[in-house]
């Protein structure tokens, strides 16, 4: 179940938490960031490779690719017997921000995005079937967990790709991880 937070940044214990996709949806609108929930056009597989996944959500990636300029898509896939598994965990739980969009929709699995806007950190579960766009230069970190699982469309504007500039603020530490989260807010 994808779930939303939002707390002020001084105080992570002082949570509003939304549910229903719509709620999450209309709240994070509000600082422009973009939540939908897509379906599949094509039956997919956990074994299905990248050009099957991309095919079944082909429409909604080229609605995408029309509005904003993505000029490409691609599809990462981290397991927990990823052998960079920690590396790529650590890279991403720094708060940082990209000239870019950072786009992903979850074809699998699941990740926890951070964002802090303003005075407020709004804390996304994403699961299978959500898609998150965090507009660029919006300060952010991403919790894949110690044992990951996910399978995610990305979509670029640039032949760069991923690329952060880490903002050196050490928010993130002040905010529980994917594990900590998940058992806050099991169903």
């Amino acid at each position: 179940m994808s779930v939303l937070t939002i707390c002020p940044d001084s105080e992570p214990s002082k949570t509003q938490v939304f549910e229903d996709p719509d709620a999450i949806s209309d709240r994070l609108g509000d600082i422009g960031v973009v939540f939908e929930r897509w379906e599949a056009s094509l039956p997919l597989s956990e074994e299905s490779e990248e050009a099957e996944v991309l095919a079944a959500y082909a429409d909604s990636v080229e609605r995408l690719k029309r509005k904003y300029g993505f000029q490409s898509a691609d599809v990462i896939n981290i397991g927990p017997d990823h052998p960079d598994k920690a590396v790529l965990r650590k890279k991403f739980l720094s708060e940082h921000v990209h000239t870019d969009f950072e786009v992903r929709f979850f074809v699998g699995g699941r990740g926890l995005f951070f964002l802090h806007v303003g005075e407020h950190v709004y804390a996304v579960l994403c699961e299978q079937g959500d898609l998150i766009s965090v507009p660029a230069h919006t300060r952010h970190w991403f919790d894949m967990g110690a044992e990951p699982e996910l399978k995610c469309i990305r979509l670029f504007t640039t032949p760069e790709g991923w690329v952060a500039q880490y903002t050196g603020d050490k928010i993130a530490a002040s905010f529980p991880g994917m594990e900590q989260f998940l058992a806050s807010h099991s169903a």
